[in-house]
């Protein structure tokens, strides 16, 4: 949970081929010949290198926060056997893997989940989604919380040694949250208008966790017509609609 949302920049050199050559016409020996002047490649400038440089995040950002959730079980490591609703009820009391990574709950949502089985109409928790999102050939679960103070909590749970870890817990005011590819896409509002904030959520084999590997801002997109592809936008139901098909692949 980020108490600012950030915008990542990423310094981009100016990649300027070295004397770009074409072949030469019929007739000319088969010689090379050059293509014209090119413009000198510049590098980044360090500004300030007297500065001494930052040796902590400014504010945590939920990032490689994963949690063993306890007492479940994954029946042949297949998460599609498993109630979203237990998993999460049993999220709740998951140890998280570092101090500081929880999406921690409010708690007339938390009250809500717990109550799922006796007011199924009041619970949060959204039809989950399945998508291979580690690599391991078999999927991985996608879980919504809709809170009670507007946001949405996304979820990830991969079957792990026969339970559920939970490698995602974040919480934001979301547009829409979509797969692509391996990468879990949440658009999120900006406060600049006629723009948003676009991350990527992807799977980091040596955290063992899913990471925020592009967090951008982008002028919107129109607004497509419903075309069974999952969404977090609110809606009277809670529901997530699992994707018909695989999305377009990552940007």
């Amino acid at each position: 949970m980020r108490p600012n949302r950030r915008v990542t920049r990423r310094a981009k050199a100016a990649l300027v081929g070295a004397g770009a050559t074409l072949p030469a016409g019929c007739g000319t020996g088969g010689g090379l010949r050059s293509a014209g002047r090119v413009p000198t490649a510049i590098g980044p400038a360090r500004l300030r290198p007297q500065l001494p440089p930052a040796s902590a995040a400014p504010y945590d950002y939920d990032e490689g926060a994963t949690a063993r959730i306890p007492g479940g079980t994954v029946p042949h490591d297949d998460v599609h056997g498993v109630d979203p609703v237990a998993v999460v009820q049993a999220g709740l009391k998951a140890a998280i893997s570092r101090s500081g990574g929880s999406d921690e709950l409010p708690a007339g949502t938390v009250r809500k989940i717990a109550a799922c089985r006796t007011a199924p109409v009041e619970c949060p928790v959204l039809q989950p989604y399945y998508r291979d999102l580690t690599g391991d050939g078999r999927d991985d679960m996608v879980l919504g919380v809709r809170r009670s103070d507007g946001r949405l909590s996304v979820r990830v749970c991969m079957a792990e040694t026969g339970g559920p870890t939970r490698i995602l817990a974040v919480s934001d005011s979301v547009i829409s949250v979509e797969p692509a590819g391996r990468d879990v896409i949440m658009r999120v509002p900006s406060a600049i208008a006629g723009y948003e904030y676009r991350t990527a959520w992807s799977w980091d084999d040596h955290q063992r966790a899913m990471l925020p590997t592009q967090d951008e801002i982008l002028r919107k997109t129109p607004q497509a017509a419903p075309s069974g592809r999952p969404s977090a936008e609110p809606s009277p139901e809670p529901s997530m609609v699992p994707p018909a098909v695989a999305s377009a692949g990552r940007r």
